[in-house]
C-alpha cells in the first residue's frame, strides 16, 4: 500500500515539474537544467515504485530515451528545437511507458502546431520583426500531463482505493 502512495506522489511531483517547465518556458523561453535533471533523476525511483524489472523494463526505458535524445539532438543541431526542449522530452521518456511515448509525441506535435499558429498570428498582428520564439515546453508539458492523466492517474487512484 505504501508503494502505491509513493508511486502516486512521484507522478504528482512529475506533473508539478511539467507545469514549472511550461511556465518558465513561457516567461524566459528556457527550461532550466536543474528541472530536467530532477525529472530524469526521479525516473529510477518511479521504476522502483512501479516494480519495473531491470531487464527488459528499465533497459527499454533507457533505449527509448536514448533514441529520443539522438533524434532530437539532430533537430537541435538544425536549430529546429531548443536544448531545454530536447532534455525535457528525453527526461520524460524515462517515465512514460514506451507504448504510450508515441502518443505523447503525437499530442506534443498537435499542441505545438496549434501553439505555433496562435503565436505566429499574435506576432504578425503586433507587427514584430524579431524572430518568433515558440515556448515548445508548453506543448511538451501539455502532452506529458495528458499522458499522465489518461494512463497513469486513474490506475494509481484505483490502486490506492480512491477511484
Amino acid at each position: 500500500m505504501l508503494g502505491e502512495y509513493f508511486q502516486y506522489g512521484l507522478l504528482v511531483a512529475l506533473a508539478i515539474a511539467l507545469l514549472i517547465a511550461a511556465f518558465t518556458d513561457i516567461r524566459h523561453r528556457q527550461i532550466d537544467n536543474w528541472l530536467n535533471a530532477g525529472i530524469a533523476l526521479g525516473a529510477p525511483l518511479f521504476w522502483w515504485a512501479s516494480g519495473l524489472s531491470l531487464w527488459p523494463g528499465v533497459a527499454i526505458q533507457l533505449g527509448v530515451a536514448l533514441a529520443a535524445f539522438v533524434v532530437l539532438a539532430g533537430l537541435f543541431a538544425l536549430r529546429a528545437m531548443g536544448g531545454g526542449d530536447v532534455k525535457l522530452i528525453t527526461a520524460l521518456a524515462l517515465w512514460i511507458q514506451p507504448s504510450w511515448f508515441l502518443e505523447l509525441l503525437v499530442i506534443m506535435a498537435l499542441v505545438g502546431g496549434l501553439l505555433t499558429i496562435v503565436m505566429g498570428g499574435w506576432h504578425v498582428m503586433r507587427r514584430q520583426k524579431e524572430r518568433l520564439a515558440i515556448p515548445y515546453g508548453v506543448a511538451i508539458s501539455t502532452a506529458g500531463l495528458w499522458i499522465l492523466s489518461v494512463h497513469y492517474y486513474p490506475s494509481a487512484s484505483q490502486a490506492i482505493g480512491v477511484g
